[in-house]
């Protein structure tokens, strides 16, 4: 397996840093989430910094919210990111499931001083077509892994609200492959090893962070046995990538040695967590 640093870990800094950090620290690679930013959809910008310091971009992330200059339409961008990906010879490519709903603001009565979050109908049901019958023939025409990524639990007035279509593993056993994002799998208070044990055939890519109640914390930092999940792993000759996709809240400062340290650390965790000597 190899693993690989999303630049979402490090989103608030730019792109040349996050390269920097990753490669100092041990990561075997990098994850380019996809945004607003220009620089993270210039293939020659990524080749250079590829060069510079010395590790690949292994994975793409498609956009999971709108962004300037990139297609809106969800089958666009994602044989967009696909196209990219294979410019950058990259390995694989995430994508999130179809939307049923998203966040929108609402006033109640100017009774409120702010308006209130509220989910609002947003159907991609042209998208979710398009995965059923015609992402096994796109796949076929590309050397690039299409993983569909496992979304987290979100509730509205303590009610689950199903945001994503797709999103249940019973569903997703109808797609070829698989993202497992760990701590969404702990946002659903699920058995993580359990999870792995069932779907294993079809977990072709890994986002790697623990939960605490919070989402995307680092992997030494929640209730999630990371440690012996990426021991299994490597005892079953997983050949993809792991991504460590934290945020920039879960490290203890934003001062750069504290994040060049942590970063250190959480490359050793996984490193020694996947030879069987688990932390």
């Amino acid at each position: 397996m190899l693993i690989a640093l999303s630049t979402g870990t490090l989103h608030t800094c730019g792109l040349d840093r996050a390269f920097a950090f990753a490669a100092e620290a041990g990561f075997q690679g990098i994850e380019i989430v996809i945004d607003n930013r220009w620089d993270s959809r210039a293939p020659a910008y990524l080749r250079t910094l590829q060069q510079r310091h010395g590790i690949p971009v292994l994975s793409l992330h498609a956009p999971f919210f709108h962004v300037n200059g990139w297609p809106s339409d969800p089958i666009e961008s994602l044989q967009r990111t696909v196209a990219l990906a294979e410019e950058l010879e990259a390995r694989a490519v995430v994508v999130h499931l179809p939307r049923r709903f998203r966040m929108g603001s609402m006033y109640v009565l100017d009774l409120m001083p702010r308006p209130i979050q509220v989910p609002v109908p947003c159907s991609e049901n042209g998208f979710a077509r398009w995965l059923v019958h015609d992402l096994p023939a796109f796949q076929a025409g590309t050397p690039v892994t299409i993983t569909l990524e496992y979304l987290p639990r979100r509730r509205f007035l303590g009610l689950n609200v199903p945001f994503w279509q797709f999103n249940t593993w019973d569903e997703l056993a109808q797609f070829a492959h698989l993202n497992l994002d760990t701590t969404h799998v702990g946002t659903w208070e699920g058995d993580l090893l359990a999870v792995y044990e069932q779907h294993k055939d079809r977990i072709a890519h890994v986002h790697l962070s623990n939960y605490d109640g919070r989402e995307h914390r680092l992997p030494m930092d929640g209730h999630l046995p990371l440690g012996e999940f990426l021991g299994r792993l490597a005892r079953d000759g997983y050949a993809g990538i792991v991504c460590v996709e934290a945020g920039p809240a879960a490290f203890a400062s934003d001062e750069e040695a504290v994040v060049r340290r942590q970063l250190r650390e959480v490359f050793e965790f996984c490193q020694s967590s996947s030879r069987g000597a688990v932390p």
